[in-house]
């Protein structure tokens, strides 16, 4: 029986205070929140539903865009989204193997990711904007997850040692190729080098001049052609673009730092494979539906997939013998 003549300290502790905890509660719902938008951006595409702010934006419903070209400006707008979605599920799982294991250990390198890959997502917001389209849902949401990712990292970063930003330079152990699993290590960090170069590319080009001259055909209008049918097109467009961009490149940087400072094991293997099945099955997958079937197009996102199995395929954590 408990004394009652004791103090006990978690009796002066307010809810609030014990919610948040060491601060990985607040990034846990910051990690669940991007796993929900991810599932609801698929949730779309399945139902060909615009949301209300789109519909309001444009003055048109789907069913008045498929007029146009067999449908294929509502399957481009759809493909963004579902591979956006993709990022935004792969990124959360991440995260969450993040606060799970080496931030729950109070490596700091772990804070540092969720800062870097965080700070790059959140400011790609950013650039939706050029073109004057400003998604009031996605501007909510990302406020929302930006409270409590600012706050998480506040109260989080008290834990960690201290440890300046220079440390996460140095890799956990040095890169080779004469073993299986530093293949696949070597394989894994390429492959986030290449989505951050991807998505910092798709960033810029679509806040820019937005479509590449695949999508020209696929959609059979150009910019010019497109303004002429709803001058809010281009910029929803855009919109997404640079959002699909924004969440490629701080997936990339997730992986990058992830490979280059955690040792392998059977809970990061399993991340990594969740988090490329829906990236890489929401941005390839979805192009077949569509009917976007460029090979050019396709092929850099089928050579990543390929590589990045490889490379999980070699990473499998394997027993030491005795």
């Amino acid at each position: 029986m408990d004394n009652p003549g004791v103090h006990n300290p978690a009796d002066t502790v307010s809810l609030p205070v014990a919610l948040i905890g060491d601060g990985r509660p607040l990034l846990t719902l910051v990690a669940l929140g991007l796993i929900l938008s991810g599932l609801f951006a698929i949730f779309l595409t399945v139902t060909n539903s615009f949301l209300p702010h789109d519909i309001a934006f444009l003055g048109m419903q789907p069913s008045e865009l498929c007029a146009f070209h067999q449908c294929r400006i509502v399957h481009f707008i759809f493909h963004d989204r579902t591979s956006f979605g993709g990022t935004l599920i792969a990124i959360g799982v991440l995260y969450l193997w993040l606060l799970a294991f080496p931030m729950r250990l109070g490596e700091a390198w772990a804070w540092w990711t969720l800062l870097l890959s965080g700070s790059i997502g959140f400011l790609s917001f950013l650039a939706y904007l050029i073109y004057g389209y400003l998604d009031s849902w996605h501007a909510v949401a990302s406020a929302n997850l930006l409270l409590l990712f600012v706050a998480g990292l506040w109260k989080t970063h008290s834990l960690l040692p201290q440890q300046g930003a220079g440390k996460i330079l140095h890799p956990v152990e040095p890169l080779t190729l004469r073993t299986v699993q530093g293949f696949g290590r070597a394989c894994l960090l390429f492959i986030g080098a290449g989505m951050l170069l991807a998505g910092s590319v798709i960033i810029i080009l679509g806040s820019t001049i937005v479509f590449v001259p695949q999508d020209i055909v696929f959609l059979g209008f150009d910019a010019n052609q497109l303004n002429a049918i709803n001058p809010h097109l281009v910029p929803l467009i855009a919109h997404d673009r640079a959002g699909f961009g924004g969440g490629l490149a701080s997936c990339g940087v997730t992986i990058l730092m992830i490979l280059w400072k955690a040792r392998p094991s059977i809970a990061l293997w399993q991340a990594l494979i969740v988090g490329g099945v829906t990236g890489f099955g929401c941005a390839i997958g979805i192009h077949y539906p569509m009917g976007y079937l460029s090979g050019s197009h396709l092929a850099p996102a089928w050579i990543g997939a390929v590589i990045y199995t490889l490379g999980i395929f070699c990473y499998l954590p394997r027993r030491r013998k005795v």
